[in-house]
């Protein structure tokens, strides 16, 4: 009586092993950019506040704030990859990441008022800050 051959022979889970490997090998950098993507997006949302305070400022005043507390702010907000948003000159809101993001990567929201509503452009800064991570519309 002749037996079945029963399980896998060594070749077949190398192949397994090799093709687990390449799979892997594309996944993971792609992972991480996505979730450092998502941690930029975290700044971006910490920094609505500051934006809804400089539109208000600037709508009393006629002129941009120049720091957090004249936007309204009580303190930098700071998030899980965001170590601070500040409100600088000309309005200009700089949110500043820590190192799950890259440390001291940076992204620059710059008020332009213009026939009755403010447009804000967006923008990395500094070195640290990898154009792939932005948003759609800050690149």
């Amino acid at each position: 009586m002749k037996r079945a051959q029963q399980g896998f022979t060594l070749i077949e889970l190398m192949i397994v092993v090799a093709i687990i490997g390449i799979l892997a090998a594309i996944a993971i950098p792609a992972y991480q950019d996505y979730t450092k993507r998502a941690h930029v997006s975290e700044g971006l949302q910490l920094a609505g506040a500051a934006k809804t305070g400089v539109a208000e400022y600037f709508s009393a005043n006629g002129i941009w704030p120049d720091n957090n507390a004249s936007a309204g702010l009580a303190s930098s907000p700071t998030g899980n990859a965001v170590s601070s948003v500040i409100v600088g000159t000309s309005g200009v809101i700089t949110i500043t990441y820590n190192a799950k993001v890259a440390t001291n990567a940076m992204v620059t929201l710059e008020p332009a008022a213009g026939s009755g509503s403010i447009t804000w452009k967006c923008a990395a800064s500094g070195t640290a800050m990898d154009t792939k991570w932005l948003p759609a519309n800050c690149r």
